[in-house]
């Protein structure tokens, strides 16, 4: 095992998180911009300004102390929930209306607030279609062999279930699979579950139960991975050049394969399957980005695509004081054909708050009796 020098952490952190949020915070204010909602303050970090500058347009751009991500801040948009108070609207006058977000229509606040981890989502397809159109599109280097099993690894636990030596895998649980890369998919994430494998045997279809094996990996840097396995090898893959179009299509895929796993890891959480202790907050945050750059550009750069599209992810959940807790609010408002009264806006981003703020200690905490010098 070995360990980046502790400045790397610092600066695989900053190069990571403050882009990424950066870029979420323009994609709000570019879909503003277009709509004709006037951006007061746009910030890149937090906290006292270092340098800045007003446009023509008015707003003003700032370098924070802080660099830790970013925001931008719109005309009028003082509440939490990003609602207009109908008490106030009376008192509103003609030049604070124009281009004002709190009474901008609502098809429009919800483009607005949905930019930010639409852009998120869009690097993450980016940097994929990117690597895809390098790297090539996957495939078995006999089509013919798709699936089929060649060989075993030690203590395989499909063997042990009855597989054998060129059986087809067709399907897991009576879920068609069609490479070899989907039956991966559907086991990584659930180690110790029993699945029912249909595999093609000299023409007949048999169906073998099976129970997934648990095994923990490490990677170069000590880091531990809890993954299922039935310990198969099918014949080699191969790569053939992806244009543009199949690229972004392999590139969609592959997201919406890696949301599946994040929707199924947090399942899996709660349900106690997994441990708590998988959850990573801002300390292994800034650990993993440090690891990843110092595996060179490449592997920093997929690292990115990863925690862009987590971003998109986490930021498009309903909870309140996020961007899905506010397009929750305009949904209801759609509904309701008025917003939700100040009093339950009140109430649902307190608590939605201290949500997020309680979830933010407990996975800081996490991160910090993980470290080496407690022990772990």
């Amino acid at each position: 095992m070995s360990s980046p020098p502790f400045w790397l952490y610092i600066v695989g952190f900053l190069l990571l998180l403050g882009p990424l949020v950066t870029v979420h915070e323009f994609g709000h204010y570019l879909v503003a911009r277009w709509l004709e909602v006037k951006a007061e303050v746009f910030s890149v970090g937090f906290g006292r300004e270092v340098l800045g500058f007003t446009d023509r347009s008015g707003t003003r751009w700032r370098l924070s102390l802080l660099p830790l991500g970013g925001y931008v801040q719109f005309k009028g948009d003082m509440s939490p929930a990003s609602i207009p108070d109908a008490r106030t609207l009376s008192a509103v006058s003609p030049d604070e209306r124009n281009g004002a977000f709190q009474l901008a229509p609502l098809r429009h606040r919800a483009l607005i607030v949905a930019a930010g981890p639409i852009t998120n989502l869009l690097v993450a397809l980016a940097i994929f279609a990117g690597f895809f159109m390098v790297v090539g599109e996957p495939v078995q280097a006999d089509p013919g062999q798709t699936n089929k099993v060649e060989q075993f690894s030690p203590e395989s636990a499909a063997q042990a279930a009855g597989v054998r030596v060129g059986d087809k895998i067709v399907s897991i649980d009576d879920d068609p699979v069609s490479q070899f890369r989907d039956i991966t998919d559907r086991v990584m994430m659930h180690p110790g579950e029993n699945i029912v494998l249909g595999v093609q045997r000299d023409g007949d279809l048999v169906r073998i139960p099976v129970t997934i094996a648990e095994t923990v990996v490490t990677d170069r840097f000590g880091n531990e991975s809890r993954i299922g396995r039935l310990g198969i090898y099918s014949s080699p893959v191969t790569y053939r050049p992806a244009g543009p179009f199949v690229a972004v299509r392999l590139a969609v895929k592959e997201s919406a394969s890696m949301v599946g796993m994040m929707v199924t890891g947090i399942g899996q959480i709660f349900s106690g399957q997994r441990s708590v202790q998988e959850l990573g907050g801002p300390v292994k945050m800034a650990k993993w980005s440090g690891e990843q750059l110092s595996l060179g550009p490449q592997a920093f750069v997929a690292f990115v695509a990863f925690v862009s599209l987590n971003l998109a992810f986490i930021n498009l959940l309903p909870i309140p004081a996020l961007d899905g807790g506010h397009l929750a609010f305009y949904a209801v408002e759609a509904v309701r054909r008025k917003p939700v009264d100040a009093r339950g806006q009140e109430i649902a981003f307190r608590a939605g708050v201290a949500l997020v703020l309680a979830l933010m200690l407990f996975v800081t905490i996490n991160d910090l009796i993980s470290l080496p010098i407690f022990g772990r």
